[in-house]
């Protein structure tokens, strides 16, 4: 099966669309486009052929405190900086017809890809999540994300993605 994320458009069919929490439901249906329009974050949507959102995500720029990162992180960076730039997962979501295929796991996938693929241009140290609840929290784990306990966020540093793409994609950096 092929997964292709797209630029959300006006075009695509977000009504119908349900993950079963509605803030990442009414975020979708009233809230994406906006955001999108002021650059406030760009949203990725997987959607059928017929237009239908099957899930989505946010990314923006962002940045996070120094002293909230490990120290495996932050050891070889100039202690300079009190903010260091990230790039934040903002919201990822699958609609409840499509839960339990590895949609999730996709749209994660790609929204890493993704990431990692823009630091050339915008230097981000890594991926920075703020999950919504426990269940966010075990999904974001398993895929190799440290939680922060000072700030209650999750972080993947972008050194652990390049070799995640090294490994899954056979692509060097």
């Amino acid at each position: 099966m092929s997964w292709v994320t797209v630029p959300l458009q006006p075009s695509h069919k977000k009504k119908d669309f349900s993950c079963g929490n509605v803030m990442l439901d009414n975020y979708l249906h009233s809230q994406a486009k906006q955001d999108v329009k002021r650059k406030l974050s760009a949203c990725f949507v997987l959607v059928t052929a017929d237009s239908n959102v099957q899930g989505y995500y946010t990314l923006s720029a962002s940045s996070i405190l120094r002293g909230d990162l490990p120290e495996s992180v932050i050891a070889k960076l100039p202690p300079a900086y009190n903010y260091l730039p990230v790039t934040l997962l903002g919201r990822l979501a699958v609609d409840n017809l499509y839960k339990g295929q590895g949609f999730g796991a996709a749209l994660l996938f790609d929204a890493l890809k993704r990431s990692h693929g823009a630091i050339d241009q915008v230097g981000s140290l890594a991926v920075v999540v703020d999950p919504i609840d426990e269940s966010a929290v075990k999904f974001y784990e398993k895929h190799g994300f440290i939680l922060l306990p000072t700030s209650g966020k999750m972080v993947l540093p972008m050194a652990t993605i390049s070799y995640l793409l090294l490994i899954i994609l056979k692509v060097e950096f």
